[in-house]
């Protein structure tokens, strides 16, 4: 869209060239002696505009330092062959300016100043090819401040773009500090459901090894998934630019706790049983996300921390401005360790914080550790 936006303003730009062409040549510039190369080098003036460039480009500062030293040499020649009292070239004037505008608004920084310099001079000095009095004077100055004014434009187009971009990069940085946590989360949960499967098998080895294939089975899909997670958020965290396709959010949320709940379940952990009330379709991402690591977190707590639980319940209640989420076990409380000092946590409520929602933890009134969670819609 934007490059056809670019291509329209072009015709435009050509169809009053031509216009101001005309005007030129009906004013009386045919008397002038380099009428030929003066039109070549209004057509040449507008040549340079109508290729795309690419920010920072080579190309358009070295175009316009060639195009403008040819009109310079051009009012010399004038200047030294004598006035002719006409029009010194309108149309080549405008082309120029819009190409201080373009050199101004992408050029490389170094070569931009040279070529900004040259155009600036060949188009403030242009009014002199028609005469020296004051008159043509005053038209220079005039041009001079067009010149200025195309640059400033130009400046001014060149920073908002870069604002934007930098803009862009902070959203991308935050993005992948975020995603950052999110292979924290998934990791943690995995790799430990993977040891505690690991420490099922070794035990039931023993008294029934035909469940140890079982146990294998589980380990398997264990770590399939992990390195499913990993893939994601690495590939995430990845130049953008290199990895343009790489999704910009877990795809993981509140739809897929019932499957969590069955594999947490199934590696040997205690029943995990979901109650679901509400919708969870349609939620939005960053909720809807931050609602399955807060979900996620208090599984992986528990298999580290409460060995002795029985059971997990977790609770999702999507209210018509808030989604509630709970997760309760009825084992002891966690006491403080300090070879673990629960980075998971404190990620988690900055996570849940960035969503705009709380979170809390604690024990239970009759017991066991809840963990309690609320994000507004």
């Amino acid at each position: 869209m934007n490059r056809v936006l670019v291509g329209l303003l072009q015709v435009a730009g050509l169809g009053a060239m031509a216009l101001i062409g005309l005007v030129d040549l009906s004013a009386g510039m045919t008397a002038s002696p380099l009428l030929g190369g003066q039109i070549l080098l209004a057509m040449a003036a507008a040549a340079v505009w109508l290729p795309h460039y690419r920010p920072g480009s080579r190309m358009l500062p070295i175009a316009a330092i060639a195009v403008s030293g040819v009109s310079l040499a051009v009012t010399a020649a004038l200047v030294v062959i004598g006035p002719y009292g006409g029009p010194w070239g309108l149309a080549e004037s405008a082309a120029l300016l819009v190409v201080l505008g373009m050199v101004a608004r992408g050029a490389r920084p170094g070569p931009a100043v040279v070529a900004l310099v040259i155009t600036g001079a060949a188009v403030s000095v242009m009014p002199l090819r028609a005469g020296q009095s004051a008159i043509y004077g005053t038209f220079s100055l005039v041009q001079a401040l067009g010149a200025a004014g195309a640059i400033g434009l130009g400046v001014a187009l060149r920073m908002a773009a870069n604002n934007r971009q930098r803009a862009l990069d902070s959203v991308r940085a935050e993005q992948r500090a975020e995603f950052a946590r999110d292979l924290h989360d998934f990791i943690a949960h995995h790799v430990t459901g993977i040891v505690v499967q690991a420490q099922g098998a070794r035990f039931v080895a023993e008294q029934d090894p035909k469940r140890v294939l079982l146990a294998l089975e589980q380990i398997e899909q264990a770590g399939t998934e992990t390195m499913a997670s990993m893939r994601r958020m690495v590939g995430v965290l990845r130049d953008p630019d290199s990895r343009p396709d790489a999704p910009l959010a877990p795809v993981a949320g509140v739809p897929e706790l019932s499957q969590m709940a069955e594999q947490f379940t199934a590696a040997g952990g205690p029943p995990a049983r979901l109650h679901l009330q509400g919708d969870a379709h349609g939620l939005p991402v960053e909720v809807s996300t931050s609602a399955y690591r807060v979900v996620m977190e208090a599984l992986t707590n528990v298999r580290q921390h409460a060995p002795q639980a029985t059971a997990v319940d977790i609770w999702v209640r999507r209210a018509p401005d808030q989604l509630l989420i709970r997760v309760a076990n009825d084992g002891p409380a966690p006491r403080p360790s300090l070879d673990r000092p629960g980075y998971g946590l404190v990620g988690l409520t900055e996570r849940v914080r960035a969503a705009g929602g709380q979170i809390v933890s604690g024990p239970g009134v009759d017991g066991g550790w809840v963990v309690d969670a609320v994000f507004p819609l």
